[in-house]
């Protein structure tokens, strides 16, 4: 008797022996039909695998199963590595997990690497594919793993066992052929599974991530079951390409970085200010809707506030380093006091120490407690759009999206227990509000919870219950689809992401609200309630659009540049025919500035079509052009970058076709006109 338990907890019994195929069909034809493989008793096994007599655990795979396109990409990355040792001697081997859109693997060999390799890779990559030798597990004891790592002569590996394992009593191994790695796995039980690959490029990185460690070679690639799915990528990635925010940023002059000034860095140009303003002018308005007040906060603070808070030292290694106090260092400095002497006073709390602000709560919650509060008083709802910085490391930092200086649509508020949920739906409703209005409308929710094994986490587990029910509560509410995500909690609460799909299918996390009861207990905070007792306050911390550079260099790219008519820095453009038409055209640029709207004029005594390329190519989303007629009949001839040539039209239509398109922040669909 076999009895195959699903992962449904409902059991099919059979009285014979049975192939993972046979009990897929029992199913039903269409799971038999798009079966890949299956994991009995979380092992991958073929699907015409016999499965043994007595009780099995069976989960059959698909492509739409979480962990099917992840596994087939990590299998590939060891295809990648044993392709390198084939067409390379003494190569090292570091780690090679799947990733978001791929995989890679960290590899140091001499000579290096480099993109003309890629061809004579991928060709070995696909003989060893066309052998489909299976990937065999074997698992040994640690000294045995030693062992084998040492025969090998992989030294990451043997680090890897005796110091990042060195608690594990046995490791396992998975090999194919000749080419044996340690690995947990789990791998597709047939090579042949990987339809298509493609290695996409090369860079350098660390043995650990440690930059005083060996240099390596990160070899990035991607995976498919199918060819046209490879394809599909490819072309999104071309998309991609050409929707790139540090391009168009540089093309439409929205931002500068500056190596003098530092790297992650941003210098906002006017162009990209106003888009800027114009976001923060918009969250503004909502913010007095739903009773918020505003506050400003300074950018550095004592090290004692954030210790209190646990930001230091739990975020250390993100954080600037401590600003010491000048007159205790020249103090100190004078009596023979060493640097590392120095930081490990200040880190004790022996003398004082400043850091830059890596959190905007901290701040929140000091203000809050600068006077009584009672129970009349709450909620009590405090706004900034806060400046905090981050040390993130130079090799992860690129354009707007990571950056070490960024400013948060920041807000805190303290309310009752009994306040709580409605809180947390206002701060829902404000996301959604921005999504709407931005056109965002593919999103999902991510809830982080805590790992209760890990002790990342402060606080008493009964308010993490209560935090991470009121989030899975409301994130229920939405209607969208939800994903539950073990230890991605912060270190004080539970959180509430949004990830949203733009329009060439990238995914992006934006916007986030967590519920926190730890830290008002942390900074002793309190409230007089209704009985005349004292009462903790529970802390809501959200950002509907979470970094403000984030955010932009998201919507560059969802808009392909071509911003919506209200957030368009330059919104439209006069264009002259002819030099009689400027004293005309530029009557009709002071009427349009005068109604609020944005436009310049282009005077030049060039030839038209030369004007409407310069128009076209900085993505303006109107070009308005005048000639001697339109002076005689009180018209413009309307240019619209979405549906091409709309005729003359009177110039009060003009204007008030604009207006209220501002006015209604119309999000329209980009279309490319020749």
């Amino acid at each position: 008797m076999t009895s195959v338990r699903l992962p449904d907890g409902s059991v099919k019994e059979f009285d014979k022996q049975v192939t993972v195929k046979d009990v897929a069909k029992s199913i039903g034809s269409r799971l038999a039909k798009a079966a890949l493989w299956a994991e009995v008793n979380d092992q991958p096994v073929k699907l015409d695998y016999e499965i043994p007599a007595g009780e099995v655990d069976l989960k059959i795979v698909t492509k739409t199963s979480e962990q099917a396109l992840p596994t087939l990409r990590h299998s590939c990355a060891h295809v990648m590595a044993r392709a390198v040792m084939r067409i390379r001697d003494n190569v090292q081997l570091a780690f090679g997990p799947a990733i978001d859109n791929g995989f890679y693997y960290d590899i140091m060999c001499d000579p290096p690497l480099s993109e003309e390799d890629f061809p004579a890779i991928e060709a070995e990559m696909q003989n060893i594919i066309e052998l489909d030798e299976p990937f065999e597990r074997i698992v040994r004891d640690r000294e045995s793993a030693v062992k084998i790592c040492q025969d090998m002569k992989q030294e990451f590996k043997v680090e890897h066992v005796t110091q990042g394992l060195a608690e594990d009593e046995t490791l396992s191994f998975y090999q194919q052929g000749e080419f044996l790695d340690l690995c947990r796995g789990p791998h597709v039980p047939t090579p042949k599974s990987i339809g298509a690959f493609k290695i996409m490029s090369i860079a350098g990185a660390y043995w650990k991530g440690d930059q005083s460690r060996e240099q390596l070679q990160r070899l990035y690639a991607t995976a498919f079951f199918k060819q046209k799915e490879l394809d599909e990528h490819l072309t999104a990635l071309e998309e991609a390409k050409k929707r790139d925010h540090r391009v168009l940023g540089r093309k439409l002059g929205l931002f500068h970085i500056d190596e003098m000034v530092g790297q992650g860095l941003i210098l906002w140009t006017p162009k990209g200010a106003f888009v800027r303003q114009q976001l923060q002018d918009f969250i503004s308005s909502h913010l007095r809707r739903q009773g918020y007040d505003q506050v400003f906060t300074p950018h550095i603070g004592k090290l004692d506030l954030y210790k209190t808070s646990g930001h230091f030292p739990y975020y250390q290694e993100s954080q600037y380093p401590a600003l010491l106090d000048r007159e205790h260092m020249a103090k100190l400095a004078s009596e023979g006091c060493t640097c590392g002497e120095l930081s490990n006073k200040m880190e004790s709390g022996e003398i004082e120490g400043y850091l830059l602000k890596p959190m905007n709560c901290p701040h929140h919650v000091k203000i809050y407690d600068s006077q009584q509060r009672s129970y009349r008083d709450l909620p009590i709802r405090l706004a900034e759009f806060g400046t905090v910085y981050r040390y993130e490391q130079s090799g992860e930092i690129g354009g707007l999206t990571r950056v070490r200086g960024f400013t948060q649509d920041d807000a805190h508020l303290f309310v009752t227990q009994e306040q709580l949920a409605d809180e947390v739906a206002g701060c829902l409703d404000l996301v959604k509000i921005v999504f709407e209005t931005m056109g965002m409308s593919d999103y999902s929710v991510r809830v982080g919870l805590r790992d209760p094994d890990s002790t990342k986490y402060v606080g008493d587990p009964k308010n993490w219950d209560l935090a991470e029910a009121a989030c899975r509560q409301a994130a229920n509410s939405l209607g969208r689809p939800i994903k539950e995500e073990p230890g991605e909690a912060a270190f004080y609460g539970p959180k509430i992401d949004f990830v949203v799909k733009d329009c060439i299918g990238r995914h992006w996390q934006l916007g986030t609200v967590q519920v926190d009861y730890n830290l008002p207990i942390r900074f002793d905070l309190n409230y007089t309630g209704a009985d005349n007792q004292q009462h903790r306050p529970v802390m809501i911390h959200r950002a509907p659009f979470g970094s403000m550079e984030r955010f932009i260099g998201v919507l560059i790219e969802h808009f392909a540049g071509t911003f919506p008519l209200w957030l368009a820095p330059e919104q439209a453009r006069i264009l002259t025919v002819s030099n009689k038409a400027e004293p005309y055209a530029r009557e009709v640029q002071e009427q349009m500035i005068s109604a609020g709207l944005r436009i310049t004029g282009d005077y030049r005594s060039e030839k038209l079509g030369s004007k409407i390329r310069d128009g076209r190519h900085e993505l303006l989303p109107y070009l308005f052009i005048i000639g001697p007629r339109d002076a005689e009949q009180g018209t413009v001839s309307i240019r619209d970058r979405y549906k091409g040539d709309l005729g003359a039209i009177p110039v009060a239509k003009a204007i008030s076709m604009m207006t209220d398109e501002v006015a209604s922040k119309v999000v329209r669909e980009y279309e490319e006109q020749a």
